[in-house]
């Protein structure tokens, strides 16, 4: 008997359960093989989506047609919008999840997505054949033939955790490493490296006494992550709180050092800069006394809690002593320690912007097998290249984000050009315009996009041009509308700003420092009517005012951005030789050949190649 489908996704962690539902949604007949169907996205680490620059990526995700921002909404607990002191581009919005409930949901959505079918198993083998992947090869010996197939094993491939000297095979806590694949894929030519990352204990809400902990509550009106009109925001938000470590919580962990394979030389694996273990805090922070902590709620009915920053691999008794010095936690009980997981990933230069691999055809990397961490980078990453498979099979030209898109296309340009030296985390700065990428305006970035390739459905791309058409309308509208002096004099009064002198357009109002659209509908009874007529939203109301504020700022970043585009514009040949270029220095001619950019660009964002190497390049085209 043969099983044929059009694409396969190997792995149901984040980017797995992007990357199947969006080529699904597209109409290829997917199959998505996972070792265990009751964790489809399952949230290993802490119980949250979003965060800064990371809240960026997952409204994308939904813009483009994604699933995740709309399991989010659905599961949320409590809702942030963090930077909000800061200007709209460092806005980010967070939502602390139900655990059990989030990857529930995941599933409930991928067995209701046509063209998808899931089989639980762990693939052992890829069939090869010129060049070309032809199909994979499970444990239980089921051969599943494909026109493509994406790996997105997460921490799984050769997992090993480590708890003190307490070493054990596995992908997380519970579930068995995947065994075979890396090897298969070395033996086919990938480089393969090894990477590490860690998790805290869960502790047991029953033990803790909150009363004496600095609560941390969600925002009074919270937001949402889908631009769905089907999800709503949440209405009983649960608390986070806030604890500190001391000096007495640190003499504690720093006895369990000798016993630490962080520092015994027994994990080998490269870990996260900007997530570390609380030990690593202790090395690189010596002169700090005291760490701030996050307690947060891992669900809704659930006494388990997750104590963000303070991941360990130390033994678990030492885990445990030093917790109990915390205030609020003196009796603190544990459901299980903390621990530290290597596991094999591949760097990331050898894939396509596409996340097509460079040495096999059809076949596709998505996720922490990349080099990243995070659900969402790795959910981005699944979703990308669940739309480049089917744009391949289809003919079709790919579909690769520009960083002055998307968040999205800085991750995978980052990755494929810069390669990783560390499991690569987003942030805002990695963002060259970022007033450009803002969380408020990814619909009307890449809803059009996900519409054109057949992903984001008709009554999202109707729903982006209607919030397009009414922002559009009401920065007209202010734009022509006179306002008197007297009209807003004790507005402005309330909000420290000079009073006017004369007559004065509503734009030039709104431009003030502290002057709100909102503060101005209760003083203004045109604009009162105008808003109420149209039915604008408080999301359109909001992205007006920013484009208002900040109409210098976006107008000055879009002319950068597209002086950038221009290499963007200038192909290179796939197979064009550098070595033929003796004006290029030797470190660039090397880095050029194996990485192989495509277009100019790309090639002025590799390290080790410099602008008189670009230059070169440019003289070489006739440019």
């Amino acid at each position: 008997m043969r099983f044929e489908y059009d694409i396969i996704v190997i792995g149901g962690g984040h980017a797995g359960c992007e990357a199947a539902a969006a080529a699904a949604n597209m109409g290829c007949q997917t199959l998505l093989i996972t070792m265990d169907m009751t964790k489809f996205a399952q949230m290993s680490c802490n119980p949250a989506v979003g965060g800064v620059a990371k809240g960026q990526i997952v409204r994308e995700i939904d813009a483009m047609g994604g699933y995740m921002g709309i399991v989010t909404d659905r599961t949320t607990l409590q809702f942030r919008m963090l930077n909000r002191s800061k200007g709209p581009a460092m806005w980010s919005p967070r939502a602390q999840c139900d655990k059990a409930k989030f990857s529930a949901e995941w599933r409930r959505m991928l067995e209701n997505t046509p063209n998808l079918y899931l089989w639980q198993d762990a693939v052992v083998d890829l069939g090869v054949e010129e060049g070309k992947v032809r199909s994979v090869t499970t444990r239980m010996g089921v051969v599943f033939e494909a026109k493509a197939v994406i790996l997105t094993a997460g921490t799984f491939l050769e997992g090993l955790m480590h708890i003190g000297r307490t070493h054990a095979s596995g992908g997380r806590a519970g579930d068995a490493a995947s065994h075979g694949l890396s090897a298969r894929l070395a033996e086919l030519g990938f480089e393969v490296g090894r990477m590490k990352t860690g998790t805290p204990a869960r502790l047991d809400a029953r033990t803790i006494d909150f009363a004496s902990l600095d609560e941390q509550p969600g925002d009074e009106q919270p937001c949402k992550f889908s631009f769905s009109t089907d999800t709503e925001c949440v209405k009983k938000q649960k608390k986070c709180y806030l604890v500190y470590t001391s000096k007495e919580v640190h003499d504690t962990l720093s006895s369990g050092f000798a016993d630490s394979p962080l520092f015994n030389g027994t994990i080998k694996g490269i870990g996260p800069r900007y997530c570390p273990s609380i030990e690593d805090k202790l090395r690189t922070f010596a002169d700090k006394e005291s760490h701030q902590l996050f307690l947060e709620p891992e669900g809704a009915d659930t006494n388990e809690y997750y104590l963000n920053g303070f991941s360990s691999s130390l033994p678990w008794s030492i885990q445990v002593a030093a917790l109990q010095k915390i205030k609020g936690l003196e009796n603190v009980q544990i459901y299980r320690p903390g621990y530290a997981i290597e596991y094999d990933y591949f760097p990331p230069t050898q894939l396509y912007h596409t996340l097509e691999t460079k040495l096999i055809e059809g076949l596709y990397f998505a996720g922490q097998v990349n080099g990243t961490t995070g659900y969402e980078e790795a959910g981005a990453q699944g979703l990308m290249a669940g739309i480049n498979a089917v744009l391949k099979l289809r003919g079709e030209e790919p579909l690769v984000l520009r960083r002055d898109e998307s968040y999205i296309g800085v991750l995978i340009d980052d990755l494929v050009t810069k390669g990783v030296d560390e499991p690569y985390r987003m942030f805002t700065s990695r963002a060259e315009y970022r007033i450009l990428l803002r969380q408020d305006n990814a619909d009307l970035r890449l809803t059009p996009i996900g519409y054109k390739i057949g992903l984001a459905t008709e009554k999202r791309y109707t729903q982006a041009m209607r919030k397009k058409e009414l922002v559009e309308s009401l920065i007209t509208f202010v734009r022509q509308y006179s306002v008197s002096p007297q009209e807003i004099a004790d507005y402005l009064k309330s909000v420290e700003s000079t009073p006017l002198t004369q007559g004065k357009k509503l734009y030039d109002v709104i431009l003030r420092n502290k002057v709100t659209i909102e503060g101005l509908i209760d003083n203004i009874s045109a604009l009162r009517d105008f808003i109420e007529r149209q039915e604008c939203t408080q999301e359109v109301i909001e992205e007006a005012e920013i484009q208002i504020k900040y109409h210098g700022y976006i107008e000055r970043e879009r002319h950068i951005a597209d002086k950038m585009t221009r290499l963007e514009n200038i192909r290179i040949r796939p197979d064009f030789n550098y070595s033929e270029l003796k004006s290029l220095s030797i470190e660039s001619r090397q880095k050029l050949t194996r990485i192989r950019p495509s277009t100019i660009g790309q090639a002025s964002r590799i390290p080790g190649v410099s602008p008189s190497d670009i230059n070169v390049l440019l003289v070489y085209f006739g440019r």
